[in-house]
């Protein structure tokens, strides 16, 4: 029994270090980047389209990448928060990709004028996971900007939360808008 104990102590010490011992993040914090990483698991246990379980891999990513960029406090390269952004999205996503699993081409037909096959008349194929991890990213990257004009709105002030629920908003509002566009 003592055991047991001890070793749940042991597991649980980096939780409690972390939650004693780290500064309070305003935007990106952990939360918001747990809570896409936990979006994307529940959509893929689920069963929805690749294209939504991408929209939020792509929030984890870049909600990562914005997240490491704000732990370091020193700039030690030009552009070094967007260069981080970018990597993080790089090494999460792309290494996705080529799994059988989040295989998801779709043919995209765009008809604008002319015959079949012509400069304007093309078929093309989009993988629907990249297309939603792409979309995902914009929505993170455009809710710190979207939660200030609201807060500036209100002449200052805030909703508990609002940068978070904000961006699980916009990312479950996107997540069935392309659900039910592409079909159950």
């Amino acid at each position: 029994m003592h055991f047991a104990k001890t070793l749940k102590l042991i597991l649980l010490s980096p939780f409690l270090f972390l939650l004693f011992f780290t500064e309070i993040v305003h935007a990106h914090c952990p939360l918001c980047t747990v809570g896409a990483m936990a979006a994307a698991g529940g959509a893929a246990w689920l069963g929805v389209n690749k294209a939504v379980i991408g929209i939020f891999i792509g929030a984890f990513a870049v909600s990562t990448g914005w997240w490491i960029a704000n732990l370091l406090k020193k700039k030690y390269i030009p552009f070094q928060k967007p260069f981080l952004i970018i990597l993080s999205f790089a090494t999460i996503v792309i290494p996705i990709l080529p799994m059988p699993v989040m295989e998801s081409n779709y043919p995209l037909y765009l008809s604008f004028a002319g015959d079949y096959g012509s400069l304007l008349n093309r078929t093309y194929v989009i993988n629907l996971f990249f297309a939603g991890s792409i979309l995902g990213s914009i929505i993170v990257c455009i809710t710190p900007w979207l939660s200030k004009k609201i807060s500036e709105i209100g002449n200052g002030k805030l909703i508990p939360f609002q940068g978070i629920l904000l961006t699980f908003i916009l990312l479950i509002i996107a997540g069935i808008s392309l659900q039910l566009a592409l079909g159950w």
